[in-house]
């Protein structure tokens, strides 16, 4: 009971430090969906456009303090529609808990493409649909053309913007000139999305192919990066955000991502993975992203209230970002020991992202831990569930059903084992599997 008291006063210490912070941080942070724009009798090889136009405002109103774009795997994830109309749109905005969800058309008129944008904005319990002027672009000025579509928005909004804000936002709408390097970044952003070995194999063909069509294009750079860790390819990875970083060292998101290389790697690299987090807080203090990522590597450090203080620092720029609370329920279990508060973060940030699986997978850790391993089970299950091809949660499921059905945890071995064999990460970790498989076989043939 003492040791709660003491914790709960150190938060409330942590609490008044970064209280000041509060006060700099925008009056009001908005969830911002962005959608695809339909395209409306485009041929089909420019059917593209329509995801373009949603990359293009991605890369730019990130740049924007008072707004928070929803992850667009979580928008993935949802399903594809054949359409996004505008009862679509609603639903997809009020399951991922947006503010404003931004979506349109895109159609040929007289040879040019011509943009109709649209917004929703949620107010009270309702949502209104808001229609912009439709801007015109010459099919010779993609994607420069569709540039002023980001500003557009902004100010339809009513968004506080500086001449800096507007600035970088410009810059974030113009990441290429070349039609077809953007046209295969899009593409491969796209096929990245599906989290599939295929997807993410034909991701880093696409996205190879962007940047030898336009070498300076930073953010396909970065993306490849994303492309070639997904794959498993940590210095492959290591080395487009390096090159992303050079080519624009204004861009924050490759060193966020090189701060997570540093913080996952087999040496203890927390103090690289510090800098790049702090580098990209630096280029945008409002990232939250990178303000988890800095108090993970904190807290690997086992600078437990300067971890807090990063937390902090990450709801405060966005109030409604699961892996703030997926991190406190880690924190709070892992290095003090706080049972119900660990329970609480990680159920917050299920609740925020019900398909946030890492956020389920420690959940289940804890209560593993714990001995509560049918509610173990259920997590684990649940992960399953959501995607049968993850070895953590087919892993953990065998492991967990060792202790309370030896016939299940042997169907389950053997499922781990089919889908991880192929996998060269998993190598070790299938050898640890053929162990059990063997060990758990010959016990219940002792037992008949």
């Amino acid at each position: 009971m003492r040791e709660r008291k003491v914790w709960i006063s150190i938060l409330i210490l942590v609490a008044a430090l970064v209280a000041p912070a509060a006060s700099a941080a925008p009056p009001a942070v908005r969830s911002l969906l962005i959608l695809p724009y339909q395209p409306v009798d485009l041929d089909r090889e420019e059917q593209w456009l329509g995801n373009g136009v949603a990359h293009l405002l991605a890369l730019s109103l990130v740049n924007h303090p008072a707004v928070v774009l929803v992850d667009p795997a979580r928008v993935t994830r949802l399903g594809q529609p054949e359409a996004w109309g505008e009862e679509v749109v609603l639903g997809f905005a009020r399951s991922v808990r947006a503010d404003l969800a931004l979506y349109g058309e895109i159609k040929r008129v007289a040879g040019d493409l011509v943009l109709l944008p649209r917004y929703l904005e949620f107010k009270g319990a309702g949502a209104e649909t808001r229609a912009l002027s439709p801007i015109t672009v010459p099919d010779a000025r993609v994607p420069e053309g569709l540039s002023s579509l980001p500003l557009a928005y902004v100010r339809a909004f009513r968004l506080a913007l500086t001449e800096s804000d507007a600035a970088k936002i410009e810059k974030g709408a113009t990441p290429t000139k070349s039609a077809r390097a953007f046209e295969a970044y899009v593409k491969g952003r796209r096929a990245g999305l599906h989290g599939t070995q295929a997807g993410n194999e034909a991701a880093a063909d696409l996205l190879g192919k962007a940047v030898e069509l336009d070498p300076s294009f930073a953010a396909g750079q970065y993306a490849l990066g994303v492309a070639h860790l997904a794959l498993g390819n940590r210095w492959k990875a290591a080395a487009q955000f390096r090159a992303s970083t050079q080519l624009d060292p204004t861009f924050a998101e490759p060193y966020r991502a090189l701060g997570d290389l540093f913080l996952a790697a087999p040496r203890r690299l927390f103090d690289q993975a510090v800098e790049a987090y702090q580098k990209a807080l630096e280029l945008r203090p409002f990232y939250a992203d990178a303000h988890v990522g800095l108090g993970d590597a904190r807290a690997a450090k086992g600078e437990v209230d300067a971890a807090i203080a990063s937390y902090q620092k990450a709801l405060l720029y966005n109030p409604g970002n699961p892996k703030v609370h997926m991190s406190l329920g880690k924190i709070y279990y892992g290095e003090k020991g706080l049972y119900y508060e660990s329970v609480n973060s990680y159920q917050k940030a299920i609740d925020l992202d019900p398909q946030f699986l890492d956020a389920r997978m420690g959940l289940g850790e804890v209560y593993e831990d714990k001995g509560l391993y049918q509610e173990a089970i259920r997590e684990y299950r649940k992960v399953v569930e959501l995607d049968p091809q993850h070895t953590g949660g087919l892993y953990n499921l065998a492991l967990v059903y060792e202790k309370v059905d030896p016939k299940e945890a042997i169907a389950h071995w053997e499922r781990y084992i089919q889908v991880a064999a192929p996998l060269p990460s998993e190598k070790d970790w299938v050898d640890v599997a053929r162990q059990h498989l063997k060990k758990i076989k010959t016990q219940v043939e002792g037992n008949r």
